[in-house]
């Protein structure tokens, strides 16, 4: 998508589309316990904070609300409905002094390459709302601005807008050859990966902050690691990675492959992210908490097959982008399959590894 100034471009990393084995859609399990874990959460700050009778003045009736990083359902129709339950819930006092029920409009949005087709045939037939696509990177900016009366955005900002460009830079000291992510070991690796986020999530803020209204809300919640605990989803990568040097070392992918290619995924400490968010200045949190203190069965021993499909609905796309052959995408999952039943300390077996996530509140602060 264009930023604000038109010039910069980001990479697209889109959730795999469709209703098959593989699509996101049928392997979003963890992402809907996070959006039923934060709906009580959301819903008490929407009738907390939103300055509902001022924005209903302001907007001719109509709240506008935006989804950032939709994918291709069905979550995001949960969410949205939760947010627009929230919103009735509180105009109903406003009714009562004369104001009509209020209109919404529903903009979901995610990278260009997103099944926005698989989304929208799957709408709900009784929806409440007006729904558009709004196609782009939630980097940059994608409205006008002052129009937006609540903004969410669920387990996606931990998505970078790019590989970090030293990690692929043979001449720099955090060229990551022969892995394909970061470890808090690899000191280089791992403030390139925090240095790409520090500057995603500013661009996003500033974003944001242009684009909501005065009294709105803005919703996130961040694949993030709590104090005290380990990165499980760091293990999981990190035997993605043994499998892809195994094959490489076999000669059925190329040792240079393997090099070049890095998940642009970076999860931040949860105090990182109030920190940033803090330092960027344009918004205010006003209530934040750690979903891992909500989520049960934390030591509950994962299936290696249904973590491998999971990952490979948010992975596929990116590994045929790099990769390029379906054959040699399908031998990488069924390896990483077996990978996972062999590896004898689950990290989710241990209850040092929490599941992960924090959800913030926020206020714009600018006039």
């Amino acid at each position: 998508m264009e930023s604000e100034n038109g010039t910069q471009s980001y990479e697209a990393f889109p959730m795999y589309g469709g209703q098959g084995q593989y699509s996101y859609a049928q392997n979003s399990n963890h992402q809907r316990k996070v959006a039923d874990v934060t709906k009580h959460i959301i819903r008490d700050a929407i009738l907390e904070m939103l300055d509902l009778e001022t924005l209903l003045h302001d907007s001719s009736n109509i709240i506008r609300i935006a989804d950032l990083g939709c994918s291709v359902g069905p979550n995001t129709f949960f969410i949205v409905q939760n947010i627009i339950d929230s919103v009735n819930l509180k105009s109903q006092s406003h009714q009562e002094h004369g104001f009509d029920s209020p209109e919404f409009q529903v903009f979901f949005n995610d990278h260009v390459g997103n099944d926005f087709n698989t989304l929208f045939k799957s709408l709900p037939m009784n929806k409440q709302y007006y729904a558009a696509a709004v196609p782009g990177s939630f980097h940059g900016r994608l409205f006008p601005e002052s129009s937006i009366h609540v903004f969410n955005s669920t387990y996606a900002l931990h998505w970078l807008s790019r590989v970090p460009k030293d990690i692929v830079d043979k001449n720099s000291p955090a060229y990551n050859k022969g892995k394909i992510y970061y470890t808090n070991e690899e000191k280089e690796v791992a403030e390139a990966y925090s240095a790409q986020f520090e500057r995603d999530l500013e661009s996003f803020l500033n974003s944001r902050a242009l684009e909501l209204v005065p009294g709105g809300i803005m919703t996130l919640t961040i694949f993030c690691v709590p104090p005290d605990s380990k990165n499980g989803f760091e293990v999981l990568v990190n035997v993605m990675g043994d499998v892809l040097v195994d094959m490489a070392n076999k000669g059925l992918i190329s040792h240079e492959m393997v090099d070049s290619f890095n998940i642009p995924i970076y999860t931040p400490a949860s105090e990182e992210v109030r920190v940033l968010i803090e330092k960027n200045g344009k918004f205010k949190i006003e209530k934040s908490e750690l979903l891992f203190r909500l989520f049960g069965d934390v030591n509950q021993q994962p299936n290696a097959q249904t973590i491998c499909t999971q990952m490979r609905a948010v992975w596929e796309g990116l590994f045929k982008k790099h990769f390029e052959q379906d054959d040699v995408v399908d031998e990488i999952f069924i390896q990483y399959e077996k990978k996972l039943a062999e590896t004898t300390l689950f990290p989710f077996s241990k209850p040092s590894y929490k599941q992960l996530g924090g959800l913030y509140v926020m206020r714009r602060t600018l006039v």
